[in-house]
């Protein structure tokens, strides 16, 4: 989903996203870095004019910084527990000269709603959520060697419950939010969204057609009372293995993958 390009005056690599529009520093290769979730979940949710974006659980920023390069009036607040994570990501803010719009608060979206507005995460002031939250709970899955990738990958029990309690309280009324998780978390995930969110839209993404869903994509309105629906398949790759049109235009940063109103 990406090109690695370099950067001759710090000695490293940066990446580049969206068709080169985008650059971004990431950690070594075995540590956890953002690749087509990320992608998939920036391409989630067309934000309005001068929209604020949370992305939660933001790590380099690849997600929110991604909409800000996209929609020049809106604003971005990124939020990673990991203090070198966030360090990453405030260097790609800079680095894209987007820091001006841009955010970064080093905080645990998990602990109590005090502890969260001491950190500035405050009650309802994003009109979009965006969150690829960790994907398995402690206990249920062999954790990584690699400490950064074990964070990343894992919280404790009923993490996603508060995980997502924690994106209904930063969300505007009527707000949108956008998540990707594994295919099999479907039913964890409304479990989690019900009696909060309403006008939820799931589309399922296949690495190829003929192949079960790896991934699921949800957009939910906060507060609303509209039914669920249930979206076509977004596929990565055709037959050979190449990406399809549809993938293309998201890794471009031509096309969003859209979601009922």
């Amino acid at each position: 989903m990406s090109d690695a390009m370099s950067d001759a005056s710090a000695g490293i690599e940066a990446e580049a996203w969206l068709g080169g529009r985008l650059r971004l520093y990431q950690p070594a290769r075995g540590s956890h870095r953002a690749g087509t979730d990320a992608v998939l979940l920036a391409s989630l949710v067309a934000p309005g004019d001068d929209a604020v974006i949370c992305d939660v659980g933001a790590g380099t920023g690849a997600v929110g910084l991604s909409v800000a390069q996209r929609v020049p009036t809106a604003r971005v607040v990124l939020v990673e527990r990991d203090p070198d994570l966030a360090d990453h990501a405030r260097r790609n803010a800079a680095l894209n000269g987007l820091q001006d719009r841009t955010a970064i608060l080093t905080a645990d979206v998990l602990v109590p709603g005090a502890a969260r507005r001491a950190a500035g995460l405050d009650p309802e002031f994003a009109d979009v959520v965006l969150t690829n939250p960790p994907f398995f709970e402690e206990g249920r899955y062999r954790a990584s060697p690699v400490a950064g990738k074990a964070s990343a990958h894992g919280f404790p029990p009923g993490g996603l419950a508060a995980w997502l309690r924690t994106c209904v309280d930063l969300l505007r009324p009527s707000g949108r939010l956008g998540l990707i998780h594994r295919a099999d978390a479907l039913p964890a995930c409304l479990d989690a969204l019900t009696g909060r969110f309403g006008g939820v839209a799931v589309r399922p993404v296949h690495a190829r057609a003929d192949q079960a869903a790896i991934r699921i994509l949800i957009t939910a309105v906060k507060g609303s009372r509209a039914p669920l629906a249930l979206l076509p398949a977004l596929v990565l790759q055709d037959a050979e293995g190449h990406f399809t049109e549809a993938t293309q235009a998201l890794n471009g940063g031509r096309a969003w993958i859209g979601s009922p109103s």
